[in-house]
């Protein structure tokens, strides 16, 4: 399969979950696929470029360019207008700096954020009644006994999380990954290398947060979580917030954000907006293991926990 074959298939997928964002600049989804020779949108699936300031038929707009024959995605890219002009470190979250961000939001004062999903009301107990974990140790035993889905099997350690247990800010990611099932701690690979960098960004350790996943053992291969995992397992990372009590909760990626919040929107409709999980507000943003395959979506990134950092100082100062 040649490279123009390979990045269709990627932008098709991006699409089928929900993006109208392309990494690359300011190319919608619907635009890029344009540009490759791929077939448009069918008519009422609601093309529009999001998150722009602005909205327009993309599919009057087609431009009329014959794709780029090369093997090179970078390559393919590049002569469609829509490659990335600058290098990032594989590591390195943008220095904060005069630059206009290309997130309207990040520049906002909060009250002027667009709302978001609200998830339950305001209370320390969200199951409503008695719990069987009085306290993380507990619920960290219970994770490493726990057989309610098959992920257990394969697993050489379960993750069930760690950090602060007092944390202002929790970090909710997807599911372990290889590292992460070596070690029994989350973050730890190279996705976790970019979390600590993050999360110094905004002027936070590993030691000030909570850090979690959705799923508490890996699944085989990394693959996605299946429904009947994430079942199974959110009700250790609901009460692990209950214990917690943190004052803001940010959900690194799709799988994480679409628990919390109930919903099968994509991550580009849920980011820029301050969600409330029972109360406490909830941003979401791109996970770390992402943000290493697709370098142009740090600054995005970094817009997103800046929001997260606003929303804290002003919880702890009220």
């Amino acid at each position: 399969m040649d490279a123009r074959e390979q990045l269709r298939r990627f932008l098709e997928q991006r699409r089928e979950a929900g993006e109208t964002e392309l990494v690359f600049d300011s190319l919608s989804v619907d635009d890029a696929m344009r540009l490759l020779g791929a077939a448009p949108r069918e008519e009422g699936r609601g093309s529009r470029v999001e998150g722009r300031g602005n909205e327009r038929n993309v599919q009057s707009e087609a431009p009329k360019q014959t794709a780029p024959a090369s093997n090179d995605w970078r390559a393919v890219l590049k002569e469609a207008g829509a490659a990335p002009t600058e290098k990032t470190s594989r590591y390195s979250m943008p220095a904060p700096g005069p630059a206009t961000p290309r997130d309207p939001h990040a520049t906002m004062p909060l009250d002027t954020v667009p709302p978001g999903i609200v998830i339950g009301g305001v209370g320390k107990e969200l199951f409503g009644g008695t719990n069987p974990f009085a306290n993380l140790g507990e619920l960290s035993a219970a994770v490493g006994t726990c057989t309610l889905c098959s992920l257990y099997r394969d697993a050489k350690n379960p993750v069930p999380g760690e950090g602060n247990p007092n944390a202002d800010l929790m970090c909710v990611g997807e599911a372990p990954g290889a590292t992460e099932d070596e070690l029994g701690r989350p973050f730890v690979g190279q996705a976790g290398q970019l979390l600590d960098k993050i999360l110094a960004a905004i002027k936070l350790s590993r030691e000030d947060v909570y850090i979690c996943n959705v799923l508490k053992h890996r699944p085989p291969g990394n693959r996605n979580p299946m429904p009947d995992e994430v079942q199974a397992c959110s009700p250790f990372l609901l009460r692990q917030i209950e214990l917690i009590q943190p004052r803001v909760i940010v959900a690194f990626g799709t799988f994480a954000a679409q628990t919390l919040l109930n919903t099968r929107e994509g991550i580009g409709k849920l980011r820029g907006k301050v969600h409330r999980y029972h109360g406490v507000p909830l941003v979401v943003t791109y996970h770390p293991a992402a943000l290493l395959r697709n370098p142009a979506w740090k600054r995005p990134a970094w817009d997103d926990v800046q929001l997260a950092r606003k929303l804290l100082d002003r919880a702890i100062s009220s």
